[in-house]
């Protein structure tokens, strides 16, 4: 949500608010980044030594534009159970994450971490499933001449 900016115009028989909205800053996405991408080293390193970190992929970090909270998505091959490890491992290792992104990055307070299952992968494929369903149907119904 853009920040706003109220001004006031009076005029000599009402007044007016009118609300601009201000140019927003690329810093929460610059940092958003860097928080990935230190993650992604220490994850793929084996920085991390719990075994309920597998194999997952961080997809993208979505940080507040004060800077406070970072909401980090992540991806992991399995089924419903190793991602609910996967999921309990990531919490476990909050604390540790921040500390590592506090020393390797120039910031005034380290967000905080929040590790969030990205479901928007499983979407795609889910949509990309249904459009290769339908194409198939199209394929093996026989085509009509209308003369």
């Amino acid at each position: 949500m853009p920040a706003l900016r109220t001004s006031l115009l009076l005029n000599s028989e009402f007044c007016i608010l009118q609300y601009k909205a201000m140019p927003q800053s690329h810093r929460p996405d610059r940092v958003g980044e860097e928080i990935r991408h230190e993650l992604s080293e220490l994850i793929s390193r084996g920085g991390v030594h719990d075994p309920g970190i597998g194999f997952i992929t961080l997809t993208r970090v979505k940080v507040t534009p004060d800077l406070q909270q970072a909401r980090v998505f992540y991806t992991t091959l399995g089924d419903d159970a190793a991602r609910r490890e996967t999921s309990k491992a990531l919490q476990r290792a909050t604390p540790f994450f921040r500390r590592h992104i506090g020393s390797q990055l120039r910031l005034r307070r380290v967000p905080e971490l929040e590790f969030r299952f990205d479901e928007s992968i499983a979407n795609q494929d889910r949509i990309e499933q249904i459009l290769r369903d339908l194409h198939a149907e199209d394929a093996a119904r026989p085509e009509h001449d209308d003369e």
